[in-house]
């Protein structure tokens, strides 16, 4: 493997239902989200390399065999990618007890924000699953290789439901496939520091929470996806067209926007837009 630096209304509504109670907290002071005060005190110093098969309201999706250099990402719903490699590898993003890819996948990753980014009883087949904090306190550490596929996390801060800073209690994982880095940013509660950029290293392909409210405030998204330079940038945990169309709205001023008609997409390193561009897979 090549290193390198740096459904539905109901669902819908259910699925914002649930991060309203837990992650909203009319509270906080005003511009902390973006500010950085909720920065890590304790991201990963050391710099590594980074080196579902359900189609959104049951559109049929065609899987075809990849190439060793290239990895397929599909929109499973919410928070929820599943990122399959040439190797058969396959990882679920967020995984949890309401959208889940059809089928078993090699690897899990998961954060604890709400119930809607895990699951507290995964599908047993799953070989490895990884928890974006420690549930005996501390940091999350994870860094496993399957065939030709690399997971890792990098420990973020998250609210407590009191409003308080849970220091990494929560993780961006980053996926190393087909020569690609791509990263999901998770439940991102702040800014980035200058020593989780240098675990993260560098981004392909970037999937990124857009509402703008329940996690990142919308300045310090952009923010994020500014200094992570992704070739392109995937939307994610919207919830409906107002606040997609609204992160659109801003991102067209800065990148190019595409939208395809199947949540389906096959990516390589040589394949990449030569400019960032979002890409918009069909979901919320």
């Amino acid at each position: 493997m090549r290193r390198c630096g740096l459904r539905r209304l109901a669902l819908a509504a259910a699925l914002a239902a649930v991060c309203v109670v837990g992650a909203w907290f009319p509270g906080l002071p005003v511009g902390w989200q973006s500010s950085g005060l909720l920065g890590s005190q304790s991201a990963i110093a050391a710099e590594p390399g980074c080196r579902p098969d359900v189609a959104v309201f049951g559109a049929p999706v065609r899987r075809v065999s990849l190439k060793a250099d290239e990895a397929r990402l599909t929109f499973v719903g919410h928070a929820t990618f599943l990122i399959e490699s040439a190797q058969g590898i396959s990882a679920a993003t967020d995984y949890n007890d309401y959208v889940r890819p059809r089928g078993t996948p090699v690897i899990a990753t998961m954060n604890k924000a709400h119930s809607t980014h895990h699951s507290r009883n995964p599908d047993s087949g799953i070989a490895h699953v990884l928890r974006g904090w420690d549930p005996a306190g501390g940091k999350a550490e994870h860094d496993v290789t399957v065939s030709d596929m690399r997971v890792r996390n990098i420990p973020t801060n998250i609210r407590s439901f009191g409003g308080a800073t849970d220091y990494d209690g929560n993780s961006i994982f980053v996926f190393e496939v087909g020569e690609l880095c791509i990263v999901h940013l998770g439940h991102l509660h702040h800014t980035l520091e200058p020593g989780h950029l240098r675990a993260i290293g560098r981004v392909d392909v970037l999937l990124v929470p857009v509402d703008g409210s329940y996690t990142l405030d919308s300045d310090g998204m952009f923010e994020v996806l500014k200094t992570l330079q992704a070739r392109i940038m995937i939307p994610m945990h919207f919830f409906g067209q107002t606040t997609l169309d609204r992160f659109l709205a801003k991102a067209g001023t800065l990148w190019a926007v595409e939208r395809r008609d199947e949540p389906v997409l096959t990516v390589s390193r040589a394949g990449l837009p030569r400019q960032p561009t979002v890409i918009v897979l069909p979901g919320r």
